[in-house]
């Protein structure tokens, strides 16, 4: 049933909300999401700042047969948050922090950046696992996993949830738990946004802060291999109060501490952050100058907020990205050698490798506690991501991407992917990022949840 202009102009009239149509002056802002490649116009835009309006919404969509996307950060390479003609949900205006610092709780809504929770649990010297670039939405992030700076300490985002307000297709809105809808619950640790409208989300805290200490050490593709080699091992034998992270193929930034003749230099970077006392991190990050020199490092303490911003200048708002990824049990000497010939390739500066280090805390969870696709094993996630400031860029780096992936497919573990960097997400490929057991469960979930897949435009699990 399509939509009419009359059943328009009641919801328009009656939505306690902001609603929005083409030719709005907020409307090519509200539209708007992270990546630059998606240029989509939303027949209505409905922005919310109560879970009852969102109801309201879903029931105006579903009523007029609009398709629905949520937004929530806007911050998703598929471009998830916004379709052609159809509904537009805005959650940017649910983006309260509220913070109870004797229970170590925080309860945030579901418009939320990382930025708006870091900044607010850090006045208590709190925080909990968010992601690498502090502008991304918490929703969806935390829904398909969580990686991050804590994700040792602390587990992934999903695993930190206690609880969640959400609203369902048909336009209830429950809470969900380990005690109140369990199902439901366990399915949104990891589902994604296939189950219902996430407007608040309760968090457990972990002391954080507001000081933590940074070591970034940037190697030229000269020494890569060296620098590799090292960099597999020395992370397996970091103390449980430092985790490390690898910028793979990046181009050295122009930042006062890069000396001028590396500016813009491809290489790869190792980073570690610890946790504890300054004296601490520097016997933690010795060995690595001791075994492989850095052209340039970056040793210091830093605010943790800065810590959660220092990449967001490889991913600001608006740039055409695209990006493939895959699971790695280890950088054996095969992957290392893919590394070595393909990231010399790249055009764009901003193009490169994000690598994350699964372990610590991730492996205390078991595999069925939900419904996140990955195994809790020690491993790395190994993403291939091209950011582009030109159509001319990015064309070539998403074919570089394409290339690098392929090349890196036989060293996997499975052909499984972490669904957060899930873009080219048909159903064979949803199923092997959550197994054949998993997607089952998820399936019969969404059938009782979401029967009609009104909630698809996501790494979508279909009804059972």
């Amino acid at each position: 049933m399509a939509s009419t202009e009359s059943e328009t102009r009641t919801f328009l009239a009656s939505f306690t909300g902001r609603a929005m149509k083409p030719g709005h002056p907020d409307y090519d802002r509200s539209r708007a999401v992270w990546n630059g490649v998606f240029d989509r116009k939303p027949a209505v835009i409905a922005a919310c700042t109560t879970a009852s309006e969102v109801a309201d919404a879903i029931a105006f969509g579903r009523r007029s047969g609009l398709e629905i996307a949520v937004r929530g950060g806007g911050h998703n390479y598929a471009g998830h948050a916004v379709c052609d003609g159809g509904l537009m949900i805005h959650l940017g205006g649910m983006n309260g922090v509220e913070v109870d610092s004797d229970r170590r709780r925080a309860v945030c809504g579901g418009g939320a950046t990382w930025a708006d929770v870091d900044a607010a649990t850090q006045q208590h010297g709190l925080a909990t696992p968010g992601g690498f670039i502090s502008h991304t939405g918490i929703a969806g992030l935390t829904l398909g996993g969580g990686v991050g700076w804590l994700t040792k300490l602390a587990g992934l985002s999903c695993d930190n949830l206690i609880s969640a307000e959400v609203v369902t297709a048909d336009s209830r809105i429950v809470r969900a738990s380990r005690e109140e809808n369990p199902d439901l619950f366990w399915a949104l640790r990891g589902g994604g946004g296939n189950y219902g409208v996430v407007t608040s989300f309760e968090f457990a805290l972990h002391p954080v802060g507001p000081l933590v200490n940074l070591g970034l050490f940037f190697f030229g593709l000269d020494r890569g291999t060296d620098a590799l080699r090292f960099a597999r091992d020395y992370v397996d034998r970091l103390p449980p109060y430092a985790s490390s992270f690898l910028g793979v193929a990046l181009s050295a930034p122009p930042a006062p501490f890069v000396p001028p003749e590396h500016q813009g230099r491809t290489g790869h970077a190792l980073v570690v952050a610890s946790f504890r006392s300054p004296e601490e991190h520097a016997r933690v990050v010795a060995p690595i100058r001791e075994a492989v020199p850095p052209l340039f490092e970056l040793v210091t303490p830093i605010p943790f907020v800065a810590l959660q911003q220092m990449f967001n200048d490889s991913a600001t708002w608006g740039t055409l990205a695209y990006e493939k990824a895959l699971y790695l049990d280890e950088l054996s000497d095969g992957v290392i050698e893919v590394i070595g010939e393909h990231a010399p390739k790249k055009v764009s500066p901003l193009s490169f490798c994000p690598t994350f280090s699964l372990d610590g805390a991730y492996l205390n969870v078991s595999d069925g506690d939900s419904a996140f696709g990955g195994t809790r094993v020690k491993s790395f996630v190994f993403n291939i991501g091209a950011h582009a400031p030109t159509p001319e860029l990015y064309q070539a780096d998403r074919e570089w991407v394409r290339t690098f992936w392929s090349a890196m497919r036989p060293h996997a573990r499975g052909s499984g992917c972490y669904v957060n960097f899930l873009v080219d997400s048909d159903e064979d490929r949803v199923k092997a990022a959550y197994g054949a057991e998993k997607y089952a469960r998820l399936a019969r979930i969404k059938a009782t949840w979401d029967p009609e897949n009104t909630f698809h435009r996501n790494v979508n699990i279909q009804p059972a």
